[in-house]
């Protein structure tokens, strides 16, 4: 890992703090670039994820997709955590924390609020960013892009449903404009871009053509990175720093969550048999969350001032910091997860 990359999370909430900070002064500036907007989906930060993970898309070779059948048991296990326990053990962290045991300290009227931002924000797994944690713990990327592209096909159908049963809803809307938008936006359209520059690449000078262009997008990638996270915090930097309890409190649920989803599917994978390459962004896909989606369906739902959209946006802050933390412990127990594999091949 290059400098920039190994301090990274110091970049990270160093854009934090500017990102807060620029929206508290300049609200205007941020309300302009967030009206930038198709079905609630923001373009300058589409363009941003863009320049995130096309450089990895680039690394695909999509001719070689048929061997993600090898890895059929690390897609089981993500899907079993995505779909079947984290939406419901967000819900059941939600109900516990705040509609239980912090109550006391939270506005009664946004209770319910609250509890609903956060299964909005568990409802869907994250489809744009986990290619740059992928990235980041060395992930197979015929393995990321098949288990994101599974999601997306899922989220479609069980994002309405699961969302309204754990709302207690008879029926509920869906932003499906912003949805399948941020889908085509986030996925489809950087995915054919990225392998027509590929084989433009190919046709001119090969491999070397490739290299080379990827040692200057690299860097980009992570830059864009950085600035979404201004922006985002931008956008929200005025509610953040009007409530901090708030916000340290709704966050409690959403970092079990986390650990506790990664960890398992982590250990499922290993325990299965699964390779660490598949089982690193597994653990990842199975922790982090859409938030794209999760801020727009609560605004679309219960309104911008709300306590769900606030509740999405603590998601947003703290996503990145304990994500590149799941990157690290994934990194540095490769050796552990392998010894189990090692021991084997010895018997």
């Amino acid at each position: 890992m290059s400098v920039f990359e190994r301090y990274l999370t110091l970049w990270v909430a160093v854009c934090i703090v500017v990102g807060i900070t620029l929206g508290h002064l300049l609200p205007g500036v941020f309300q302009t670039i967030g009206t930038a907007e198709i079905a609630k989906v923001n373009l300058p930060v589409a363009g941003l994820i863009w320049l995130m993970i096309i450089p990895m898309l680039i690394k695909i070779d999509f001719g070689a997709l048929s061997r993600v059948k090898d890895h059929w048991r690390g897609i089981g296990v993500t899907l079993f955590i995505n779909w079947a326990v984290k939406p419901f053990s967000m819900a059941a962290l939600a109900w516990l924390f705040i509609g239980h045991w912090f109550r006391p300290y939270l506005p009664a009227e946004q209770i319910d609020s609250y509890i609903a931002g956060l299964i909005l924000l568990a409802a869907a797994p994250c489809t744009a960013m986990v290619f740059v944690w992928s990235n980041l713990c060395r992930g197979e990327p015929h393995f990321t892009l098949s288990q994101v592209a599974l999601n997306d096909a899922i989220m479609v159908v069980a994002f309405a449903p699961i969302v309204g049963l754990l709302l207690g809803l008879s029926a509920i809307t869906v932003p499906w404009a912003t949805l399948l938008l941020s889908v085509g936006l986030y996925i489809v359209v950087p995915v054919i871009v990225s392998q027509l520059l590929r084989r433009a690449l190919l046709a001119k000078d090969g491999e070397a053509a490739i290299t080379r262009l990827l040692g200057t997008l690299q860097p980009l990638s992570l830059v864009s990175l950085l600035t979404t996270l201004v922006l985002l915090f931008g956008f929200q930097g005025q509610q953040i720093i009007e409530q901090p309890l708030v916000i340290a409190l709704l966050a409690v649920p959403i970092l079990i969550q986390v650990y506790f989803n990664s960890g398992a599917a982590y250990l499922l994978n290993r325990a299965t048999g699964e390779a660490h390459c598949v089982a690193g962004p597994s653990a990842l896909i199975g922790a982090s969350n859409f938030f794209e989606l999760a801020v727009a369906a609560a605004i679309s739902l219960f309104g911008f001032k709300s306590g769900a959209a606030l509740a999405t946006v603590v998601g947003v802050l703290i996503e990145v910091p304990v994500m590149l933390s799941v990157v690290k412990i994934v990194n540095a127990s490769q050796h552990w997860y392998e010894r189990k594999s090692l021991a084997q091949a010895k018997s």
